[in-house]
C-alpha cells in the first residue's frame, strides 16, 4: 500500500505541475483563474463523494469527521492558490513553483514540534538535497529584481498556505475522512472564499471564448480533480513529511512543461538542479 501510495502521490505532483501552464493560457485574471479552478471541479468531486458514499457496503462503518480540518484546509488552499496565481504573473513558472513548494520546511518542523515525529538524518540529508537542487534549478533568475522579486516573495508567501493546506489534510485523512469527502469539502469551501475576491478584484472573470473555458475546465479536471485527489489520497499512507517532499517532483516537471511549451532557458544547470529534487526525493523515502 505505502509503494501504491507513493506512486499516487509522484503522479498527482505531474498532474498538478500543469496549473501554473493552464494559469499562463487563461484569459482570466488570476483570481478568478483560482476561483474557477476550484468552482469547474466542485460537481465532479461532490458526484465522487456520493458515489462512494451510495457504494459502501456498510454505511454505518463510514466515520463521522468534523468539519473543522476541512474547513481549514479549504480556507488555507484558497490562500495559497490566490497569492500563487498572482506570482506567477510577475515571476517565471518555474520560480514561482519551486518557491511555492518550500513546504517540506514548514510541514517537517510542524510535524517535529506538535506532534512530535521523528525525523532521521538520512531524511534530512534527502530534503536539503532536494530543495538545493529547487534552488540551482531556478538560481540565476533571482538576481533580477523588481517584479520577479515581488513575484518569489508572493511565491514564498505561498509556501506557508500551502504546508498548512497540507497539515489540515492530513489531520482529515488520519481522522478517517475519505479522499472524496475531504477534497469536496475543502474543495467547495475555498471556491466561496475566493468568487467574492474574484468578482471584485479588477479582472476579466469570464473567459472571451470557448477556448478559454477549455483552459479553465483542464485546470480543473487535471490539477484539482486528478493532481490534489491523488495527493489526498497519499496522504492517508505516507508520512506528512515524506510527502511533502515528495511533491518537489512539482518544480521539475514545471520547469520541463514551461520549457517545452513556452520556451522558458532549461540548459545543463536547470538539468543538475532536476537531478538533485529527484535525489532527493529518493534519500527522503529511504529515510523515512
Amino acid at each position: 500500500m505505502d509503494r501504491v501510495a507513493f506512486i499516487c502521490l509522484l503522479a498527482g505532483g505531474c498532474a498538478i505541475a500543469f496549473a501554473p501552464i493552464f494559469v499562463r493560457l487563461a484569459d482570466t485574471g488570476p483570481v478568478a483563474s483560482a476561483f474557477w479552478r476550484c468552482a469547474l471541479a466542485v460537481p465532479v468531486l461532490w458526484m465522487w463523494a456520493t458515489a462512494r458514499r451510495n457504494g459502501a457496503r456498510d454505511k454505518s462503518q463510514i466515520k463521522k469527521v468534523s468539519l473543522a480540518p476541512l474547513t481549514l484546509a479549504g480556507i488555507f488552499f484558497a490562500a495559497d492558490l490566490g497569492v500563487w496565481h498572482f506570482s506567477i504573473l510577475f515571476t517565471s513558472v518555474a520560480n514561482s513553483t519551486v518557491l511555492a513548494n518550500l513546504q517540506p520546511i514548514v510541514v517537517t518542523l510542524a510535524g517535529w514540534l506538535i506532534w512530535k515525529r521523528d525525523v532521521t538524518r538520512t531524511f534530512i540529508a534527502g530534503m536539503a538535497v532536494a530543495i538545493a537542487g529547487m534552488f540551482v534549478l531556478v538560481g540565476p533568475n533571482f538576481a533580477i529584481g523588481g517584479r520577479p522579486l515581488l513575484g518569489d516573495a508572493l511565491a514564498a508567501l505561498t509556501a506557508v498556505f500551502y504546508a498548512s493546506y497540507f497539515l489540515a489534510i492530513k489531520i482529515a485523512r488520519d481522522a478517517g475522512a475519505s479522499t472524496a469527502r475531504v477534497m469536496a469539502w475543502s474543495t467547495t469551501i475555498t471556491s466561496i472564499v475566493l468568487l467574492p475576491i474574484a468578482l471584485l478584484f479588477p479582472q476579466p472573470f469570464l473567459p472571451s471564448s470557448a477556448a478559454g473555458w477549455w483552459v479553465l475546465a483542464g485546470l480543473a479536471l487535471i490539477t484539482q480533480v486528478l493532481g490534489q485527489g491523488l495527493i489526498a489520497y497519499a496522504f492517508a499512507h505516507l508520512p506528512a513529511s515524506l510527502s511533502s517532499v515528495s511533491l518537489l517532483i512539482q518544480p521539475v516537471m514545471a520547469a520541463l512543461f514551461a520549457w517545452a511549451l513556452f520556451g522558458e532557458a532549461i540548459g545543463p544547470v536547470q538539468f543538475t538542479g532536476a537531478a538533485l529534487v529527484l535525489a532527493g526525493i529518493w534519500l527522503s523515502r529511504k529515510g523515512s
